[in-house]
């Protein structure tokens, strides 16, 4: 087991830390993290417009379409705002204006969509293209602009105010030549040369965007996140800058279907992973941390005590560390095993219809069964997928957990022992 960890640090954690550090990956991480908040709040609208309870529904039906105003201009905007900030965040790491690079990334984004004419009114942009369903888009479209803007700048191709000049008049005048490239050239491609680049960057992740909806998907990124946890390096932050772009567009086509009153389509999006599989946080420690309650060893048992609370709001950073879980031989099967097991088990329980998929991000920092019912629109059968993961999980934790316990116990005993002789 010591040489699996050797082998791990030695191929996998300087691969994973290096693409975590990656300049683009990280504005991506940081811009769609922010819109988190939007998406949490807006797709509760969700839960109010499709209440789970018949008699209430029948009540909201009539104003179903004011209800959902705030979610279709929370959620159904989020590439949009997702754009803004990416751009933000990737102008910042190269030490540009963040403002002038979240501005341009929007506008280059918006240039992909061709508006079209509104009932005679004027002319409209399409919210489907503005979406989570367009974030790739959104990505992409974010990094050229700050490319450009950042090409600008090195190659002094920017317009310099002299001193005494406002700051934000002079960011402004730096921004124009960025501005005068990009606009432009997004234009010549898409409206004079006709190429859809909307569409183009849409086809090439779609691909990515339904593997990631299948079981083996899904196994990955449970494989990899608990690979990294296990040997001392945060694997959802790893894991999630390259694979919660794809998540969000999963939630986003659910959203969208629930929205219409559609059957949900995607098992994937990350409420999966949130309230099914990492449940009492990476690794599915819930488990462990309820056997530790009644471990005969004292200080897994007041770890335990310590723990609890933090567990049961998906927070486990005192386990991973405090047991520890992390480059602990006894404990990285389970560790690794039980979200595996688990992710397994609720992939087929949607698969076949008998859990609701979910379709509603709601803060992670519930309990898993009352995130899991929210997420799923109020499903209660998700309240007892939980509880049988926890079961699957607290048994797979059982063996090895005493095989550690009786560890420490020897290892207590001896230490007395020198003692008295000392």
């Amino acid at each position: 087991m010591y040489k699996l960890f050797e082998l791990l640090d030695k191929y996998l954690i300087p691969m994973m830390t290096k693409l975590s550090e990656q300049r683009h990956l990280r504005a991506v991480r940081d811009g769609i993290v922010s819109t988190i908040p939007l998406i949490i709040v807006g797709s509760f609208f969700l839960i109010i417009a499709f209440p789970p309870l018949p008699g209430i529904a029948a009540l909201v039906k009539p104003y179903i379409g004011k209800i959902l105003l705030p979610y279709r201009l929370t959620m159904g905007l989020m590439a949009l705002y997702a754009s803004h900030s990416i751009g933000y965040h990737l102008a910042k790491s190269y030490k540009l204006d963040g403002v002038s690079g979240g501005v341009l990334a929007m506008a280059a984004f918006l240039m992909t969509s061709v508006p079209v004419t509104y009932e005679g009114r004027g002319l409209a942009l399409l919210m489907e293209n503005l979406g989570g369903g367009s974030m790739f888009v959104a990505i992409v479209m974010a990094i050229f602009a700050v490319e450009v803007m950042r090409f600008a700048k090195t190659r002094k191709l920017t317009i310099t105010m002299p001193e005494g000049v406002p700051d934000s008049v002079a960011r402004s005048f730096e921004a124009l030549i960025p501005t005068a490239i990009i606009i432009p050239i997004v234009w010549l491609i898409r409206d004079l040369v006709g190429f859809d680049i909307h569409h183009f960057i849409l086809g090439l992740f779609q691909p990515l965007v339904r593997a990631g909806n299948t079981l083996t998907g899904i196994l990955v990124p449970i494989i990899i996140i608990s690979l990294l946890w296990a040997t001392g390096i945060h694997g959802d932050s790893v894991v999630g800058s390259v694979a919660r772009p794809m998540w969000l567009v999963l939630l986003d086509q659910n959203i969208a279907a629930a929205a219409a009153g559609q059957p949900i389509p995607n098992i994937g999006p990350e409420p999966f992973f949130q309230w099914f599989v990492w449940i009492g946080g990476s690794g599915a420690t819930i488990g462990l941390v309820l056997l530790m309650l009644l471990s005969k060893a004292p200080y897994l048992k007041s770890l335990g005590k310590a723990s609890l609370l933090p567990a049961i709001c998906n927070i486990n950073e005192p386990v991973i560390f405090g047991v520890p879980v992390m480059l602990n031989p006894l404990l990285f099967v389970p560790f690794l095993l039980s979200p595996i097991t688990i992710g397994i088990t609720t992939y087929f329980s949607m698969q076949f219809g008998l859990v609701s998929k979910p379709f509603i991000l709601v803060p992670w920092t519930l309990p898993a069964p009352v995130g899991a019912y929210l997420a799923t629109g109020g499903d209660w059968r998700a309240i007892v997928l939980v509880l049988v993961n926890i079961t699957i999980v607290t048994a797979l934790y059982y063996p090895f957990l005493k095989a550690y316990e009786r560890k420490l116990i020897r290892e207590g005993a001896a230490g007395e022992f020198e003692e008295e002789i000392k």
